[in-house]
């Protein structure tokens, strides 16, 4: 492991179950020198990655959140997601989710709301079961054969687990069917009543770059029916995969989000210094 990667691999051990950690703690749990822990954290601190909270005890850094904000406005699959997305849960009538696996997490990076009585256990940035649901199937299934291998050898007990198959050649056959069928309907795999229809979706050199899902409680997704959910999102990810052939701009959702926003900040700022006055 490089240095960087060495640095960058005490981010990881923040959670929310263990959101603040001692620099003895962090040298322990990843086997680092003092001096070399402390040096790490240090240059983590410098470039805001973490922030010192207490003696010897840090938590994540407001530089994660600068960098989400370039994403939210940098990103091409998801400047061009956002619009459709929001337009497909309009249509369905249920929700539709973004994800993407970044090394072996997979996370949902887009959710446009249909329903707001529903609420998921997981949302937008929290990582999620690798190889539980609809999006993490899909994208799997149209990853390159040598990092796919590399997931399975790291994984193999949790791909056992989760029922796509007890060896290699196993996991590659079920997702081989899976990638043939071009969708994958997960019926509550991961919450009771909820289920999820996804289809790969690629970028603009043909690599499969995230997951599209439709999202809702079990009964009214049998009722919307495989046919006209496969029809949707399809037709959506062409939308998406045009858009973003041809470029795009940041959405108008995510502008009038982020004119609210600074208009929220703005009058929390007047209403304290009228409070001060």
């Amino acid at each position: 492991m490089t240095s960087p990667a060495r640095a960058l691999a005490i981010l990881d051990l923040f959670s929310e179950e263990h959101p603040v950690w001692h620099t003895d703690d962090i040298n322990e749990s990843l086997g680092y020198t003092r001096a070399t822990g402390y040096r790490y954290v240090k240059d983590l601190v410098e470039a805001g990655f973490l922030q010192k909270v207490g003696a010897g005890r840090y938590s994540l850094g407001a530089r994660i959140i600068e960098l989400d904000y370039q994403l939210r406005r940098s990103d091409p699959v998801l400047l061009a997601a956002v619009p459709v997305l929001d337009a497909l849960a309009r249509k369905a009538r249920v929700d539709a989710v973004l994800s993407t696996i970044f090394g072996s997490r997979l996370v949902d990076t887009y959710r446009a709301s249909a329903d707001p009585t529903l609420e998921l256990g997981y949302g937008r940035g929290r990582p999620r079961p690798l190889f539980l649901g609809a999006a993490p199937k899909v994208i799997l299934a149209c990853m390159p054969r040598a990092r796919l291998l590399k997931i399975y050898e790291s994984f193999e007990h949790e791909v056992a687990g989760s029922g796509l198959g007890k060896s290699w050649p196993e996991f590659r056959e079920r997702l081989t069917e899976i990638r043939n069928q071009g969708f994958y309907w997960s019926r509550g795999e991961l919450e009771r009543g909820v289920s999820g229809l996804a289809v790969p979706l690629f970028n603009a050199d043909g690599d499969v770059a995230a997951a599209m899902a439709l999202v809702g409680l079990s009964e009214p997704l049998e009722i919307l029916g495989e046919r006209r959910m496969r029809s949707l999102l399809q037709s959506a990810r062409d939308d998406i995969q045009a858009r973003i052939a041809q470029g795009v701009r940041l959405p108008s959702s995510l502008l009038r989000a982020e004119r609210a926003a600074s208009k929220n900040a703005k009058s929390a700022r007047q209403r304290r210094g009228t409070t001060v006055a």
